[in-house]
């Protein structure tokens, strides 16, 4: 069974910024995405930002121009840029690893939140 773990969540203030990082616990057959999505109490799940196998990245509005996903391929491993971070920012984010032939994997969420 793969695990992804995450990391680099934390407490900051608005403007600052944070790197989150989610390494599967082996390596994952056939990625055809990975990404970061987030969860704010009183909110619906967000998706916040996609790279593709090929590299071709999505944001969501809200966070465009200020947050970066990037992916190392030999290391499993997909990371989320987060700068100018704002206090609605503030929410467990969570990685999602999607394949071509078994299925989806969920990380167990980091919590990032931003002060005023």
């Amino acid at each position: 069974q793969v695990q992804l773990v995450e990391s680099g969540g934390g407490l900051v203030q608005s403007g600052e910024s944070l790197r989150l990082s989610c390494s599967a616990s082996r390596s994952i057959f056939s990625i055809s995405s990975m990404a970061w999505y987030r969860l704010a109490p009183g909110r619906q799940r967000e998706l916040v930002a996609v790279i593709t196998k090929g590299g071709s990245t999505n944001y969501a509005d809200s966070v465009k121009g200020r947050f970066t996903i990037s992916r190392d391929n030999a290391k499993n491993t997909v990371y989320l840029q987060m700068n100018s971070l704002k206090p609605e920012d503030t929410a467990v984010y969570y990685c999602h690893v999607n394949t071509f032939y078994s299925g989806a994997y969920w990380g167990q969420g980091t919590q990032v939140t931003v002060s005023s």
